[in-house]
């Protein structure tokens, strides 16, 4: 049965996740209890209350709605860039951003394409469980919060982006299973198309409860067109994003230390002895992610780390995901440890893509002049080098647009969708925009042919499920 907790909302139980938001107010009922029940003499002193676990009773009433709207945040964080096995690390080792320096087939087979569906269960739970706590802190902020809407509308947004990270990082053919105060309700395999359509009802919701916020409403909004884009509909998803300024951005924050969600990134491909390593020109087909001309949005150095398989030396340091305040992690281009989730820039991208589909000259030069805007003025007083051609024909200037969306957006979770779609909707064979032929050292042997992930076998426990659809991108 494939559901990733054993709690229906009626009987919530959070542990871990909302420690640190509730510890004060927990452990000060604790020490209450103590100092009353000190002077018995029987052994009720031993029933206090648990700090690392919040009843029903606190969570169901407006001082618990806030606690449960973080907890299931966290959990947005934790399954998109939290961990090696995160949405965008293994995205990006299936595509040519990341390669597995580790010693487990869990980073090292999802980087060859070749992946089975004992390979590919981090990720599926990571996102399963955003998508519950989600529906979850949904359900009760509406029957307690006293002003829930735009809680709310943030909640959907982040459930919408959970659902559009499905269909870009798996096959055709997921279940959507839930769990309520009746019990299990077991989900039905599920085409590609339509878990994109369940992403683009949930962006809707949260737009339509996004209120004053803007944040919700921007980063909802460039959601809804990449979801759009994943459809193909081009022209819906460039009016999507129209109303979102260049210099909007979404962040998905981080911090470090006790308690707090790490920088999953920074421990994949940056810190000593990560289990994937930043990747370059791999595979033939894969890009220049660590050009010799300088180029600030793909920051590198060289260093002289090791990988979790001590056979991988002087691997080098992507700064884009090191804190500055990470000794091993020289200079600094993200001071801050955060992802980009969505921004203005991804919005001009969607629409340079969606004029691109006119298919003239004309609309090839009016792409060329957006991209070269975005070089001039996209990273404050860092312009880059003008590009100087649009392009001759649609192929070249398509080939254009994925790449200047690659270095923008690099480790951000997008690169595997994009070559999905590059098969999907501009016709490329699979193995002229994924990494092919042998893998170079330390790693031997010939990469897959593998576009996406499985669904888990966990999932075969579902009766309603007997497999992928599907393989295809």
């Amino acid at each position: 049965m494939q559901i990733h907790s054993s709690t229906p909302a009626s009987k919530i139980m959070i542990a871990k996740d909302l420690r640190f938001a509730t510890l004060r107010r927990l452990a000060g009922a604790a020490v209450l209890s103590l100092g009353v029940l000190g002077g018995c003499s029987n052994e009720s002193i031993l029933l206090v209350v648990d700090p690392d676990i919040l009843n029903p009773t606190d969570i169901a009433t407006a001082g618990g709605a806030g606690p449960l709207r973080f907890g299931a945040i966290q959990r947005f964080v934790l399954a998109f860039d939290g961990g090696t096995d995160s949405f965008v690390a293994f995205g990006g080792s299936i595509a040519d951003e990341f390669r597995g320096s580790d010693t487990f087939d869990e980073r090292i087979l999802p980087n060859k394409r070749t992946i089975s569906e004992d390979l590919s269960a981090g990720p599926y739970s990571g996102l399963h469980s955003t998508r519950r706590e989600i529906n979850n802190a949904i359900s009760v902020i509406t029957a307690v919060a006293p002003n829930p809407k735009f809680n709310i509308g943030e909640l959907y947004m982040f459930r919408a982006y959970t659902e559009d990270f499905f269909a870009e990082l798996y096959c055709s053919g997921i279940p959507f299973s839930d769990v309520t105060d009746d019990g299990v309700v077991l989900g039905k395999p599920e085409t590609t198309v339509q878990v994109l359509n369940r992403s683009v009802a949930s962006f809707d919701s949260a737009l339509a409860l996004a209120e004053t916020s803007t944040r919700v409403r921007f980063g909802a909004s460039v959601g809804k067109a990449r979801a759009l884009l994943n459809l193909g509909q081009f022209a819906q998803a460039a009016a999507a994003v129209s109303a979102v300024p260049t210099n909007f951005v979404l962040n998905i924050d981080h911090c470090f230390g006790t308690g707090c969600t790490d920088n999953g990134l920074y421990g994949a491909a940056s810190a000593p002895s990560s289990r994937m390593t930043p990747a370059n020109r791999e595979g033939i087909n894969g890009l220049e992610f660590m050009p010799t001309v300088p180029d600030p949005r793909l920051p590198w150095v060289a260093s002289n780390r090791a990988g979790f398989n001590t056979t991988w030396l002087n691997m080098p340091i992507a700064l884009k995901i090191c804190p500055a305040y990470r000794n091993n992690c020289p200079g600094t281009f993200n001071t801050t440890g955060a992802v980009v989730l969505a921004d203005g820039i991804e919005a001009r991208l969607i629409e340079a893509e969606a004029r691109l589909q006119g298919g003239t000259q004309a609309d090839r030069d009016a792409v060329l002049v957006v991209l070269n805007t975005l070089r001039a003025t996209g990273i404050t007083g860092k312009p880059i080098t003008a590009l100087t051609s649009a392009g001759a024909t649609q192929a070249a200037a398509v080939t254009q647009l994925f790449n200047e969306r690659a270095y923008w957006m690099y480790m951000t979770g997008h690169r595997h969708g994009d070559l999905r779609r590059l098969i999907r909707q501009y016709g490329r064979d699979a193995e002229t925009v994924f990494p092919t032929g042998e893998q170079a050292p330390p790693l031997s042997g010939p990469y897959g042919t593998d576009v996406n992930a499985p669904v888990p076998a966990r999932e075969r426990n579902n009766p309603n499920f007997n497999g992928c659809l599907d393989r295809k991108a």
